[in-house]
């Protein structure tokens, strides 16, 4: 270079050598050469700012000054095999950065290549450097957001999937993977379709495709309404999914947000299940008060109506026969007012109003036992009173969950215990009987068992069932209740 230099400026070395220098000063990047004994004999002004040592304390001086002690031998052998191969230029580290040593002490990470000159006085070296630690902190950074967004993808709780403009699987996070059963090697790189079953498959292709040119960002998918997926067994469910676009170097990248909707749909359905046999209930329950009301009270009334008029015919001509109608009439009145109150109490026991919850309790466990032969062990506090409509809910529970047991438990013996914990009521109903099994398929007393879970969540409250066959049924409820509304 240096006689190129020459021949442009004349044959004056010495405004060679001073133009040589200017350029090297000039460098951005650090510029040291090195002699065959890997010592410094020349190094620019940008070497001086990047290691903090002036020239002066460079030039003579062994490259491995600027080396961190345990990179020394390795570096100085690769200078060593660089030379030998008589390639004459090369970069540094390969893929990774090396590391150089300030004057300080401090190590920062370098790019750097490597030529090497044949002179009359031997191989000379010259390296350029750069540091990059802004560079490598800015990819460490990415490092840790990249990690960090991967977390966070496998930490939510719904399926998070990203597909390309070829509708392939790019990206399957942790919970499609327990939605779908596919593990990510087999699930990345497929066709979405993989995941949803055939017939749908066309449908849901063109969906995305349309979506993708109407630029909206992000939507609903299926129209408010539920799409089927496939799971890696075979087995069809409901999911509820949202999609949106976003547009890179490399195309277009659609994510899909899934959320399998199988236990809702399920619930949605025994809700309706529960809704119309409920309405089938009532209609029974006014069915049959009619019928009692028609036999017994109508009957009672239309009686008395007519040993009313036969009294006011005959009451002069025949007064003792008039005082044995008088008496029938007042048995019959008694057996009336029975009725009613029989009546009225199977709707809504006066006992609640009267007297309160522990009582009331107390009574539905007696008349229990009357009819079912099942002996019930009560544990309720004598004091037991609760505000509306606490008092009903819990009666009410009471009431439906003996109504199970006399159904289907085949028990010998119940037991209920109320207790008022601070904020909250707890009811538990247990029994002896044969049990079931919660997981099942639904069984007859599974509407009995929703009701009770309809006024408990009525109330934000929880039921807790707990049986297995063979070793009874255990109910539990738990109903949220402010301390001012918990006594009345």
């Amino acid at each position: 270079m240096l006689n190129l230099i020459a021949a442009a400026l004349g044959d004056d070395p010495s405004n060679a050598s001073a133009l040589l220098a200017g350029l090297l000063d000039s460098a951005m990047d650090a510029i040291i050469t090195v002699d065959s004994r890997q010592r410094i004999v020349l190094c620019n002004r940008a070497a001086e700012r990047l290691f903090g040592w002036p020239r002066e304390q460079l030039l003579g001086e062994p490259i491995d000054k600027l080396i961190p002690v345990r990179f020394r031998a390795t570096h100085a052998a690769h200078i060593t095999r660089f030379g030998a191969t008589g390639v004459t230029s090369r970069r540094m580290g390969g893929v990774t950065a090396i590391k150089g040593m300030r004057a300080n002490g401090e190590e920062f990470p370098m790019d750097a290549s490597i030529s090497h000159l044949d002179t009359p006085n031997g191989h000379l070296y010259t390296v350029i450097l750069r540091d990059i630690t802004v560079r490598v902190l800015a990819e460490e950074r990415h490092v840790r957001l990249s990690a960090r967004l991967a977390g966070l993808l496998d930490s939510a709780m719904d399926g998070i999937i990203t597909v390309d403009e070829g509708q392939r699987i790019v990206m399957y996070n942790r919970a499609a993977e327990r939605i779908f059963g596919w593990p990510p090697d087999e699930a990345i790189g497929q066709p979405l379709g993989k995941l949803m079953p055939e017939r749908f498959r066309q449908a849901h292709g063109d969906h995305i495709r349309r979506f993708g040119e109407h630029g909206v960002t992000s939507r609903r998918m299926g129209d408010g309404r539920l799409i089927m997926g496939r799971r890696a067994d075979g087995e069809e469910f409901p999911m509820d999914a949202s999609i949106s676009q976003l547009d890179t170097v490399d195309g277009k990248l659609f994510t899909v947000i899934l959320r399998d909707a199988t236990e809702r749909v399920r619930a949605q359905e025994e809700r309706s299940e529960f809704a119309v046999a409920a309405q089938a209930i009532r209609e029974e329950e006014k069915t049959r008060v009619a019928r009692e009301l028609h036999d017994e009270l109508a009957q009672s009334l239309t009686a008395l109506k007519m040993d009313t008029i036969w009294i006011r015919e005959h009451a002069r001509q025949s007064p003792e026969e008039t005082s044995v109608k008088i008496t029938g009439m007042l048995d019959m009145l008694d057996r009336a007012v029975a009725s009613t109150r029989r009546i009225a109490a199977d709707l809504r026991p006066l006992l609640l109003d009267d007297l309160g919850l522990g009582p009331a309790i107390d009574w539905l466990a007696t008349n229990f036992t009357q009819r079912s032969g099942v002996k019930v062990v009560l544990d309720v506090p004598e004091d037991l009173d609760l505000r509306e409509p606490y008092a009903t809910a819990v009666f009410r529970i009471v009431q439906e969950s003996l109504q199970n047991i006399a159904k289907h438990a085949q028990a010998h013996s119940a037991a209920v215990s109320v207790t008022i914990a601070p904020h909250m009521i707890r009811l538990e109903v247990r029994d002896d009987g044969k049990g079931f099994s919660p997981t099942a398929t639904r069984r007859p007393e599974s509407l009995g068992l929703m009701g009770l879970q309809e006024r408990a969540q009525l109330l934000k409250g929880s039921v807790e069932i707990d049986s297995a066959p063979g070793r009874g049924t255990s109910v539990v409820v738990r109903i949220p209740v402010n301390e001012q509304d918990a006594r009345a």
